[in-house]
């Protein structure tokens, strides 16, 4: 259709959405293209006009190997000249170099507060989840085990020492939801906020002090492995570790020497270090990790409401309006 802007979207992150840009824009689809010389030659096409990609944050091994540039670096940027927005969907934006983004000029957006209720409630779920044995309740019954017997106990939430690894909306949402288990709450952040929670400068100390430690930081250069060796031991043979976070923020190793050794009580993860490969120890390990497919976000309303706020960042830059939620 005449009029319409170029639009190009990296990887289908969701079905829904797409369709709607693709009937305000004129959109190519870079993951449909069959093989590096072709993605490359529709860049080369368009360079000359497309001044807006969508995109999401994180981008798993499956699509970086199908994807010419699996991070969109100043490399990437430098192909398309005119480029003038990236809109990500998602909070995290690991997928972006910012800074080169800055740099040129291009403004980067992403899709905060949308989803931090569901990711929240994913994160209390797995609490429960592992505390309570709920997978291992679930199999006991299917299996038949329960006419053999009952099945041993799980743990109470009440009185818990939880520690949080990052308390930005996420973090404090769940905290939020914590305080209603009567659990005691603590939390590590870069910097310290006016909450009502213990404050710790070293996440090796929270780790001591905490029976569950929940993950809720980005996936970047200064955190990546963040959840050592040794903060996972400080856990100890009675302590879980609960990652929402990024697979890269935790020692993946590590992790499963521990849960090998008893060393860490259990697991409940979300993220993985090179998903949606998840290593077979893990997968082996059925009593004490509780594992799901990076679904945080994953409800229809919340992936719908992210959705809306690419398209929206999109509008007010080709309406030469502010943006909504801008990145830098």
């Amino acid at each position: 259709m005449p009029g319409k802007s170029e639009l190009l979207i990296t990887t289908n992150w969701h079905p829904g959405t797409i369709i709607k840009l693709e009937q305000y824009y004129n959109a190519h689809k870079l993951w449909d293209l069959d093989g590096s010389a072709a993605q490359l030659h529709l860049l080369a096409k368009i360079s000359e006009h497309c001044e807006a990609v969508a995109t999401q944050g994180f981008i798993n091994d499956k699509f970086k190997k199908a994807l010419p540039f699996p991070r969109i670096n100043g490399e990437f940027m430098d192909t398309l000249p005119r480029l003038k927005i990236i809109a990500n969907f998602g909070v995290g934006y690991d997928t972006i170099d910012v800074q080169a983004a800055s740099e040129r000029g291009i403004a980067v957006t992403n899709t905060p507060g949308v989803l931090t209720d569901d990711v929240a409630d994913l994160a209390i779920g797995l609490m429960i989840a592992s505390s309570r044995k709920l997978v291992r309740g679930d199999r006991f019954v299917r299996e038949g085990k329960w006419l053999q017997g009952p099945m041993e106990f799980g743990h109470s939430l009440t009185g818990k020492k939880l520690g949080i690894l990052g308390l930005g909306r996420i973090g404090e949402a769940i905290a939020q939801r914590a305080a209603v288990f009567k659990m005691s709450i603590a939390y590590h952040n870069r910097n310290q906020k006016n909450v009502p929670y213990p404050y710790y400068q070293d996440l090796l100390s929270l780790a001591k002090d905490s029976d569950i430690l929940i993950a809720v930081i980005p996936g970047t250069p200064e955190t990546e492995k963040i959840i050592t060796k040794e903060v996972l031991r400080a856990l100890g043979p009675e302590g879980t570790l609960i990652n929402i976070a990024r697979g890269s923020v935790v020692d993946e190793g590590a992790l499963v020497q521990l849960l090998q050794e008893g060393r860490l009580g259990a697991a409940a993860l979300d993220v993985f270090q090179s998903e949606p490969n998840v290593p077979q120890a893990l997968l082996d390990i059925k009593d004490r990790v509780v594992l799901q497919p990076h679904h945080g976000s994953g409800t229809h309303e919340t992936r719908a409401a992210m959705g809306q706020l690419v398209v929206d960042n999109l509008a007010a830059h080709f309406a030469n309006k502010p943006l909504l939620n801008p990145v830098n």
